[in-house]
């Protein structure tokens, strides 16, 4: 596996200050601490492109030897053309790759997953990798949702010899609905039209079907009987306590560690459910049964309360969280502990927090062969699956072919994943550069071609870090890569952000370089205020010339990015 998130990030303490809100109210209430941001010169293209040829790099894959790559993603910046197109770059000498991009919310990398998966059992299996890549940029209009934004992705290499196995690929269900919980149908902004209610409702509906499917499938598959009448004792059923541990897609951390909770009510519903089903079991049994439910901090009515009612109950909310405390610390924390600080990534998400277990746990030496991690994968709209990893020793095999004989394992996983390390060398901007951010990929998304974009490159990004030339005047996008070699400017001394200002001439004079004519500004990004905050950077504001300015003479010099000094006069 590999990670990839931009340099540049926000403390949700900070955006509490900034934002005017109570101080925790995003610390706390949301469970975050940091959120990644970028601007206009990343795209989901360039941050796959990134991730991708980093994972070739690290684990010296050749290209000629994959043979299935698929991509998850829901910021689109094409309706036609896949970002898996642009990842074929990569591949100069290799056309026979199968797979497209896939679409659904945060569910795509999932479902590029299960595609995988399936092609490297069936009879269609050439002996070669098959790569997924998750990768997502989300965005929120102001507003509540805003402070749960983040950028990442991660690229997985799936083949027949892994230390993450999907052994038995029944052990895993599915949760398909529709619902219009969050959706993006306006093409002329990148963000979603959200009901933050209807979602929460949404996911803890779709975690608990999956999770109540998941276990009678795992229960059958090991000879356990579903009733009472069975035989089966409740130590034999699979419930939230059975993995070893667990990695749910996070929008935000304290959705997780409520859900965490809704899975140890299902286990008391089914639970009693079962003990109602039981007619024959032996006195003591029964009086054992009535005991042990009795002593369950989960008051009974809520056992036979239907479920819906209950998703709004804060008196049942705090119980299943002090009941799932201990076992969320166990399993679950290390999974999250990466989301926490690169925010939301959708259909990222899962992935992040997969590899946030391996690099915790593995460098713990516990993520040992014979334990066990359940993935929850959800997508709104909405599709959802969870579905159970083994870990174990990757053996030599005679009739693995293309590469495939290779063993990887958990401590090379833990050595190029690096993530505390990586995560710390990040630069931490002002919150303000959220908002500025967002208005500048806004305006690209809507400002039409040619674009050049505005936001610096060099020196404000990792080596080896892709980022967009600009798109020119029929649309099409290019890329560049960031040196190896080169060192980003150290946390501190590096000027702000450039806060974008789109400028017009406002007479039509020739057009020179450098500028002549008189300019107006059309967006004032940066108030009165903020302003202050960039005095003592010598900030300058990077300029696009575009609309009718762009068509008049020196045409050649469309799309070229000025800089003007930034004047408190404007």
């Amino acid at each position: 596996m590999e990670i990839y998130t931009p340099r540049t990030y926000i403390s949700q303490s900070k955006l509490e200050e900034h934002s005017g809100v109570s101080q925790g109210r995003y610390t706390l209430g949301l469970g975050q601490e940091a959120m990644a941001v970028t601007g206009d010169a990343e795209d989901v293209n360039s941050m796959a492109l990134t991730v991708t040829h980093a994972l070739l790099e690290k684990y010296k894959i050749d290209p000629n030897t994959v043979g299935r790559l698929e991509v998850g993603t829901e910021t689109l910046v094409d309706k036609s053309k896949s970002t898996k197109t642009v990842l074929m770059d990569l591949f100069p000498n290799n056309t026979d790759i199968e797979g497209a991009t896939v679409i659904n919310a945060c569910y795509g990398g999932t479902a590029a997953l299960l595609n995988a998966f399936n092609w490297v059992e069936s009879d269609a299996w050439d002996g070669r990798y098959a790569i997924v890549v998750a990768v997502d940029i989300a965005t929120y209009a102001r507003g509540p949702a805003r402070p749960t934004c983040g950028a990442g992705a991660v690229a997985v290499l799936v083949g027949r010899n892994s230390p993450l196995a999907l052994v038995d690929p029944r052990e895993r269900a599915t949760h398909a609905s529709n619902v219009y919980d969050f959706f993006k149908p306006d093409h002329s902004v990148e963000y979603p039209v959200v009901d933050g209610a209807l979602s929460q409702v949404c996911y803890y509906r779709a975690l608990e079907d999956c999770y109540t499917k998941f276990c009678n499938k795992v229960d059958a598959l090991n000879g356990v009987d579903q009733s009472s009448q069975g035989g089966s004792k409740d130590g034999d059923h699979f419930d939230a306590d059975s993995a070893d541990y667990f990695v749910f897609h996070a929008p935000y951390n304290k959705l997780v560690q409520k859900s965490y909770g809704r899975m140890h009510f299902v286990d008391a519903r089914r639970k009693h459910a079962r003990k109602l089903e039981g007619k024959n079991l032996f006195a003591e049994e029964k009086k054992a049964e009535e005991d042990d439910e009795s002593d369950s901090p989960i008051a009974k009515e809520y056992l036979t309360k239907p479920i819906e009612d209950t998703y709004s109950d804060k008196a049942l909310e705090g119980t299943l969280k002090n009941v799932s405390k201990s076992s969320y610390n166990t399993r679950l924390t290390d999974a999250n502990a990466a989301s926490k600080i690169v925010g939301n990534t959708y259909t990222a998400s899962v992935f992040f927090g997969l590899a946030s277990l391996v690099d915790k746990v593995g460098s713990r030496g516990e993520l040992t062969s014979g334990k066990t991690a359940v993935v929850f994968s959800y997508g709104s709209g909405a599709l959802a699956t969870m579905y159970r990893l083994h870990i174990r020793d990757p053996t030599q095999s005679a009739n693995e072919t293309i590469g495939q004989g290779r063993i990887f394992t958990i401590d090379e996983m833990v050595k190029n994943l690096n993530i505390d390390q990586r995560l710390a060398s990040r630069e931490q901007v002002h919150p303000q550069e959220l908002d500025l951010a967002l208005e500048t990929r806004a305006r690209m998304h809507r400002g039409g071609a040619p674009y050049s974009p505005v936001y610096p490159t060099n020196g404000r990004m990792f080596p080896g870090t892709y980022y967009l030339n600009g798109i020119d005047s029929k649309w099409r996008r290019s890329y560049s890569r960031v040196p190896l070699d080169s060192e980003p400017e150290p946390e501190g001394t590096s000027t702000h952000l450039a806060p974008p200002m789109v400028l017009r001439l406002a007479k039509r004079e020739a057009l020179s370089t450098p500028v002549t004519g008189v300019l107006e500004v059309l967006t004032k990004s940066v108030s009165g205020t903020a302003l202050d905050k960039y005095a003592d950077a010598k900030a300058r504001v990077a300029c696009v010339i575009t609309g009718t300015s762009a068509g008049m003479p020196y045409g050649d010099e469309i799309g070229k990015v000025f800089d003007l000094p930034i004047s408190k006069n404007w």
